[in-house]
This record gives C-alpha cells, sequence and structure tokens, in this order.
C-alpha cells in the first residue's frame, strides 16, 4: 500500500489522533502536511526521521481566508496535495438541548461541519490537478448511537456523513471520499471532553471489544483508504468502534 511520492494533508495533525494519522502516512511513503493552530514540529521532526518532507501550517480551518492560505502554501512548498484528512473537530462536551446555546452551537458546526467543506474547496482543486485524490472524513459512532448530551456534535457529524457522500458523488471518479466513524478514541485530548467516567465505561460495554479505541486502531484504515487498493470504496461510512454499530 505504498503512498511514495503522495502529499497528505492533516487537519489538527498536531497531536492525538491526527498525529496518529499523519504518522500512519508517513511510514506508507506519503509526504506530510500538518493544518493546525497547535505547535507540529514534534510532528515534523518525527515525519522527517522516516525519510519523508513535512511541514507544519498554522491554520485556523474555521476561516476561510486561514484555509485558502494554507493551500496556497503547501502547493508552493510541496507541490499539490493528492490526500485531504478531515480530523481536526471539536471534542463532545455532554450539554443537553435546553442547555445549548446558539453559540455553542455555531462553533460546533463551524469547527466540526464547515471547516470540512473550507478545505475541501481549497484543496480539491489540487486533487483533480493531479488526476488522483483521497479525501478521509471523520464522523462519528454518536450518529448511530445518538447519546443524550450531544444535540449539536451529533448534528455535526451528521452533516459530515452528509457531506462525505455528495463530495464523493461530486468528485469522483479519480477522488475518493470516504468518512470515518470512531467510538470514544484513547488519546490526550479525551480527558479534556469533561466526559465522567462512567461514561467510558458505559461506551466499552456496549463494544464487543471491550476496550478504548486507540488512535493506531484508525491509522490502518486511513493507510488502506489512501492506497490504489482501495480504489473502489467510495462514499462509504466506516465504523471503527469495537462492535459498537452493525449496519450503517
Amino acid at each position: 500500500m505504498s503512498l511514495e511520492g503522495r502529499i497528505a494533508v492533516v487537519t489538527g495533525g498536531a497531536r492525538g489522533i491526527g498525529r496518529a494519522l499523519a504518522e500512519g502516512l508517513a511510514r506508507d511513503g506519503a509526504d506530510i502536511v500538518s493544518l493546525d493552530l497547535g505547535d507540529s514540529a514534534e510532528l515534523v521532526a518525527t515525519v522527517e526521521s522516516l525519510g519523508r518532507r513535512a511541514i507544519g501550517v498554522p491554520t485556523d480551518v474555521a476561516s476561510p481566508d486561514s484555509v485558502f492560505a494554507a493551500a496556497e502554501t503547501v502547493a508552493a512548498r510541496l507541490g499539490p496535495a493528492h490526500i485531504l484528512v478531515n480530523n481536526a473537530g471539536l471534542h463532545p462536551h455532554q450539554t443537553s438541548f435546553a442547555d445549548t446555546t446558539w453559540e455553542l452551537w455555531s462553533r460546533t458546526m463551524r469547527v466540526n461541519l464547515d471547516a470540512m467543506f473550507l478545505t475541501a474547496k481549497a484543496f480539491s482543486p489540487q486533487l483533480e490537478a493531479n488526476g488522483w485524490g483521497r479525501i478521509i472524513n471523520m464522523s462519528s459512532s454518536v450518529v448511530n448511537v445518538a447519546p443524550l448530551g450531544g444535540v449539536h456534535y451529533i448534528a455535526s457529524k451528521a452533516g459530515v456523513l452528509g457531506l462525505t457522500r455528495a463530495l464523493a458523488r461530486e468528485l469522483g471518479p479519480h477522488i475518493t471520499v470516504n468518512a470515518l466513524a470512531p467510538s470514544l478514541v484513547n488519546t490526550p485530548g479525551l480527558s479534556e471532553t469533561g466526559l465522567a467516567p462512567d461514561v467510558y465505561d458505559a461506551v466499552v460495554s456496549a463494544q464487543v471489544v471491550q476496550e478504548l479505541t486507540d488512535a493506531t486502531d484508525l491509522a490502518g484504515l486511513v493507510v488502506f483508504l489512501c492506497s490504489e487498493q482501495a480504489r473502489f470504496f467510495t462514499g462509504q461510512h466506516f465504523h471503527i468502534d469495537g462492535g459498537m454499530v452493525f449496519g450503517d
């Protein structure tokens, strides 16, 4: 599944899931761009130690100006991108519908959904220019499970699925677009969600494989979906949740 010669753009690549995905792509030969407001220096150093090129581009993925400027930077410094992994997003924070403010709803939509529209608009011309491309969007198992206290988050991730399927139709056949739907993923950022430990226990107990998902569990599928072997997979919603959700 060599990705030699491919340039992969990963949003939120500085840490957590994004970093695991970026490192997985680099190990299979891709050069890496991290679009993140945080410092991507550690990721860049790791990727370069693997013999691949890497840059970090400070980017606010919810800002059109920032995203389109980042796309120009990528093309100028590394060349047109082949792969876009839309990983950046807000973590879920349990909030009842009654307590969900317009500000919380709007911010969640901007970061979790609008940002993916922006990056697709900014980078799809580069993929089209290459005549080959892969877009991976991060959805969530909550789309199917719909736990309490997540109206804003669930709606944003359901929107990601709709965007994925619409883009798959419009950008094909040479650009494939798929969505990943993980359960809770064991990353440093998970502790920042404010979720109570009993929520973790409830999620794990609902799975066939009864342990928290690890970020590396997602990386293998992302590498495959970005490979030539996955050319017939598009518009799909892949659950990586230890067997919590069966079906779409």
